[in-house]
């Protein structure tokens, strides 16, 4: 698997940790909330990566990775309206991710681009959003699971379950696969 095919795999892999956690708040008000007043709730937190999504992978290969106009501050407002609204910008904001890394071949990745006028290259400009997308997920998961309680449903290996899962893994011949495969083929949360 090349670079890129992985990367990609690891970027689906962390948009579906995100819907999978909307899905579970069954309260749409709860998106919105906020432990204190200078917190990111959910809909801030999708609403920062739309904006920086848009801006990073927008004509990226031609133009700073901080669009003259982006309005980060603005990102940090609770002014999205309703989940639907949230959803959109959500799609929108991996479409422009995918939709660019879709394009990329492997000869282009030591290419140099600038972010704020400092040089990356592509792999340097993809590792950085990856993690940066990453932090903001985990941000959504830990939230996501404070406000759905007892009625959480685990994303990965449930507490005290490790034993089970591991008997199940290791029960399996040796093979080749990036391990997003099976977390991103579970259907258990679909709609």
């Amino acid at each position: 698997m090349s670079y890129l095919n992985s990367v990609i795999q690891q970027f689906k892999y962390y948009k579906s940790l995100g819907e999978k956690s909307f899905i579970q708040i069954q309260d749409d008000e709860k998106l919105f909330w906020q432990i204190t007043p200078e917190s990111n709730s959910i809909a801030i937190i999708v609403k920062h990566l739309w904006g920086n999504m848009l801006s990073r992978w927008t004509d990226f290969r031609t133009s700073d990775g901080e669009k003259t106009w982006r309005k980060r501050d603005a990102e940090f407002e609770n002014d999205i309206a309703s989940r639907q609204e949230l959803l959109e910008k959500w799609e929108a904001a991996w479409k422009v991710l995918f939709d660019t890394l879709d394009a990329l071949e492997d000869e282009d990745l030591e290419e140099l681009i600038y972010i704020r006028n400092q040089g990356h290259t592509i792999t340097e400009a993809i590792n950085r959003q990856l993690a940066h997308y990453s932090y903001h997920v985990g941000q959504i998961v830990f939230l996501a699971r404070i406000i759905a309680g007892n009625d959480w449903t685990s994303l990965s290996i449930p507490k005290g379950q490790s034993k089970v899962y591991n008997a199940k893994k290791f029960a399996q011949e040796k093979r080749r696969e990036h391990f997003t495969k099976e977390f991103l083929s579970d259907k258990s949360f679909d709609e």
